[in-house]
């Protein structure tokens, strides 16, 4: 049973973001922080990626766990109020997901999922954001050394 009325539950819900969440402005500024500089939302890209490095050709999915449905993650639970309704609701935002990122990998781009948890921790979610950014980099200096 919800522990909110269908009023207040329809106001909290009418306030919820798609873009500029919380967890995704700490993954901006953290990029920023790096030197990277990137495009937002790109709409003719699938998914519209929340953040885009066309030099790289490279993307950046800020999920939320709740609404992306992070395996094993707390908090990614079902309402126990109309559960038929949010499971599929859910479960076609995973569909929608899975489509997207297929595609932009098809089409070449590299993308990374974060997870809304992941961004409780910034030294982690630093050196995730390193190690996709600049793994190219460091492979193509690596070769370069060898030569």
């Amino acid at each position: 049973m919800d522990i909110f009325s269908p009023d207040q539950r329809s106001r909290l819900m009418s306030r919820i973001r798609g873009k500029d969440t919380k967890p995704e402005l700490l993954v901006r500024r953290a990029v920023h922080a790096l030197g990277f500089r990137f495009r937002l939302h790109r709409r003719d890209l699938p998914g519209s990626p929340d953040l885009v490095f066309p030099s790289r050709h490279k993307v950046i999915f800020v999920h939320g766990c709740y609404w992306h449905r992070h395996p094993g993650c707390q908090y990614a639970y079902t309402p126990k109020s109309n559960m038929a309704f949010w499971q599929l609701k859910f479960d076609a935002n995973v569909t929608r997901d899975r489509l997207a990122l297929s595609t932009l990998e098809s089409l070449g781009w590299g993308v990374l999922v974060i997870w809304e948890c992941e961004t409780h921790d910034a030294e982690a979610l630093r050196a995730r954001l390193i190690e996709f950014l600049r793994g190219d980099e460091a492979s193509e200096e690596g070769s370069h050394g060898k030569q």
